[in-house]
C-alpha cells in the first residue's frame, strides 16, 4: 500500500473541476440507509442545535457549495451527526455519520466519514473510552477484531493510506483506524460498503450486549467525552476548508453543532431523569 501525506485540500486544488455529483449521492444514500438502521435499533430524537442546516448555503461565489446537518440524542446515544458540505459538482465532498454513545457504556464511539477529493476518501475508527495503554483488555475486546478488517483494507492494493498532516488528528486514530483513499468506482465502493456495514453491525452488538458501568463512573465518562469530541472539531483541519466555503460565521456554528454546543436536549446519561421520558 502506498501513502499520502498531502492534505485535502491540497488535493482537491490539483483537481478542482471534477463533477462528483453521481458518486456522492451513492455515498450521501448510504449514509442515510445507515441511520435510517441506526434509528430502527435505538430511540433518537432530532436536537433543535441543528434547526435551519438542513440544508444551508455557502458563501456568494463559492460555487455553489453547500450542505446539510441533522444531530441527534437519546436514550443510550448521546450525539449523533448525520451531515455533509462540500460542491460535489467541483471535487469535494465530506460527509459524516458520526455516534458518540452514552456515558452509561464503555463501549468505543463509532466515527464514519465518506469524500470525495475528488478520488474516494474515507474513515472508520471504534473511538475509545479508555486509554488502551493501561486497559489492555479492553483492546482486546474491541479491537482486535478491527485489527482484521485494518489488515485486510491495507493488503488491498486498490487503497492508499491517508496519513493526516495534523498531528493532533494523528493522535485521536486508534491503530485500527481506516483512513484511506482509492478510486472513485463501483467496485471501490462496494468494498466499502461492505466493510463499512460489517463495522456498523459489530458495534451494535457491542452496544446491546454490554452491561451498563457502575452510575458513579457516568459524571466523569460523560465529561470526557464531551471533551474529546468538542477538542476534535476545534481542531479539524478541514475547519479551514469550510471557511472558505461558508465563511467564518457559518463555520463555527457548524461546529458547535459537530460537538454538541448549542444542543438542547439532555444528556444521554441524563435523559431518564429529564422530560423525555
Amino acid at each position: 500500500m502506498s501513502k499520502t501525506t498531502r492534505s485535502i485540500i491540497d488535493l482537491v486544488d490539483e483537481n478542482p473541476a471534477i463533477d462528483n455529483r453521481a458518486e456522492f449521492t451513492g455515498l450521501w444514500n448510504l449514509l442515510g440507509r445507515l441511520k435510517q438502521e441506526l434509528g430502527e435499533e435505538f430511540e433518537l430524537h432530532e436536537d433543535g442545535s441543528s434547526d435551519g442546516l438542513q440544508p444551508y448555503r455557502g458563501l456568494p461565489g463559492s460555487g455553489g457549495a453547500c450542505g446539510f446537518m441533522s444531530n441527534f440524542a437519546g436514550p443510550e446515544i448521546d450525539w449523533l451527526v448525520h451531515s455533509w458540505v462540500g460542491n460535489p459538482k467541483h471535487s469535494f465532498s465530506n460527509m459524516h455519520l458520526t455516534i458518540s454513545l452514552g456515558a452509561q457504556y464503555d463501549v468505543p464511539h463509532l466515527g464514519l466519514a465518506f469524500g470525495t477529493t475528488p478520488d474516494l476518501f474515507f474513515y472508520m475508527d471504534y473511538m475509545p473510552r479508555k486509554d488502551l495503554w493501561m486497559n489492555p483488555e479492553y483492546m482486546d475486546r474491541y479491537y482486535l477484531e478491527a485489527n482484521e478488517q485494518f489488515l485486510e483494507l491495507h493488503n488491498d492494493k486498490r487503497f492508499d493510506s491517508f496519513i493526516s498532516r495534523d498531528v493532533y488528528t494523528r493522535v485521536a486514530q486508534t491503530a485500527t483506524s481506516l483512513c484511506l483513499i482509492a478510486p472513485l468506482d463501483d467496485q471501490v465502493t462496494t468494498t466499502v460498503e461492505r466493510h463499512v456495514r460489517a463495522m456498523l453491525e459489530r458495534w451494535v452488538g457491542w452496544v446491546k450486549n454490554t452491561a451498563p458501568q457502575h452510575e458513579s463512573l457516568w459524571q466523569a465518562q460523560a465529561e470526557r467525552d464531551l471533551q474529546i469530541r468538542r477538542t476534535i472539531s476545534a481542531r479539524d483541519p478541514m475547519n479551514r476548508m469550510a471557511e472558505r466555503l461558508l465563511g467564518k460565521p457559518l463555520t463555527e456554528r457548524l461546529v458547535r453543532a459537530l460537538w454538541g454546543g448549542d444542543r438542547v436536549l439532555p444528556r444521554a446519561h441524563e435523559w431518564r431523569e429529564s422530560n423525555h421520558t
